[in-house]
């Protein structure tokens, strides 16, 4: 066993529960309606590092195209929210499809007249992308730089095929869809603490089902081929098939994000898709600390709050000081914020010689032989 605090696991759930504790007691004290927004859209943030997390810190995927999950969900929702304006017998087309001269509505726009059948879609769409695309790219082998690269190949294809089909997608106007959200009779007013609340219900059992993830045998396995797969191979599993589940589940992740920042911001567009805002994801993660979820976490709170107050002042010059910090932290602290946490705790007792990945090696092979 590890002797620093760092990897003790009832330290670990100490910090988690202290951390949504704060997060959950925010509405008490904050009152400004548009405040409250823009923490709600934090927590989509915090659920979109939660997701590079996984897929990159423990699974060592990096994957520069996580903005497709991301922006088909959250098209998929607006798709749902524009249509319950839409009257299906009276207006069932909506204005912008009018205005690109369709006279009949597309019958894949159909399927989000149904509150729970977009939602559905919105969430199951993004997630089984996830499951053929990957299932091709690591049955086939391809791995680190080469799936980052095809990723983000497969990101500026669908951004471009957003923009060309602009009857469909209204292209670079996006959707605003007039009307907030209707579940269940009531409405999901974007300013009001119900969403909040939504967000942070979501953020938090993600977080956790996610921790408890890396904790299991499944955790275990998908840790240890991050560095080296034929270990693992020779083991005797099936290191696509764990790599294809990982990326899937973050894809999901991903995806409920995506529908969380419609309901909250009422518009989509391709900037979803956007290169930049998917290599940021990464970026938050880097800077907090990649293979820890409430690292990752805090470093998107961190980064999105410092382009929201200091990004202003900078105009410009934001994305050159925010690839300078990433490159300053990749440089001296690999492991990001809580790795200089976990050096700082390290001082506080002797550790053993034994690395991560021959920890989760070895537990492998007891549980093997249990």
């Amino acid at each position: 066993m590890l002797n620093n605090l760092y990897h003790d696991r009832r330290c670990q759930w100490s910090m988690y529960l202290l951390f949504f504790i704060v997060l959950a007691v925010i509405p008490l004290y904050v009152t400004d309606a548009f405040l409250l927004n823009q923490f709600a859209l934090y927590g989509v943030f915090g659920l979109l590092a939660v997701s590079i997390s996984l897929c990159w810190g423990a699974g060592g995927i990096l994957n520069l195209g996580q903005g497709v999950m991301f922006g088909l969900s959250a098209y998929g929702m607006a798709m749902t929210m524009q249509m319950q304006s839409q009257d299906p017998v009276s207006n069932p087309i909506p204005p912008f499809m009018l205005n690109n001269g369709l006279d009949h509505l597309p019958w894949f726009w159909t399927f989000f007249q149904s509150t729970g059948g977009g939602i559905f879609l919105s969430l199951a769409l993004p997630t089984l992308f996830c499951l053929l695309f990957g299932g091709l790219m690591f049955q086939a082998r391809v791995s680190g730089p080469f799936f980052a690269i095809i990723s983000l190949a497969m990101l500026s294809a669908i951004a471009t095929l957003v923009l060309d089909v602009q009857p469909y997608t209204n292209g670079a106007n996006g959707i605003s869809p007039p009307m907030p959200l209707q579940v269940f009779g009531r409405s999901m007013d974007p300013y009001a603490p119900g969403i909040y609340w939504l967000v942070f219900m979501l953020l938090a059992g993600l977080t956790i089902t996610g921790k408890l993830l890396t904790q299991s045998k499944f955790g275990q396995i998908v840790q240890a081929l991050k560095n080296d797969p034929e270990r693992v191979r020779f083991l005797g599993y099936n290191v696509a098939l764990y790599e294809t589940l990982i990326y899937t589940i973050s894809g999901f992740i991903a995806a409920v994000a995506g529908c969380c920042f419609t309901m909250i911001v009422q518009y989509v567009s391709p900037a979803q898709f956007d290169v930049a805002f998917s290599i940021t994801m990464v970026i938050w993660a880097g800077v907090g600390g990649r293979l820890s979820l409430l690292g990752s976490i805090i470093g998107a709170l961190l980064i999105q709050g410092g382009q929201s107050y200091l990004g202003d002042s900078f105009l410009n010059s934001w994305m050159l000081i925010l690839g300078l910090f990433f490159i300053v932290v990749v440089r001296f602290l690999p492991k990001g914020l809580t790795g200089l946490l976990e050096a700082g705790l390290a001082r506080l007792g002797p550790q053993k010689a034994i690395t991560r990945d021959d920890a989760s090696l070895m537990t492998l092979k007891l549980g093997d032989r249990a």
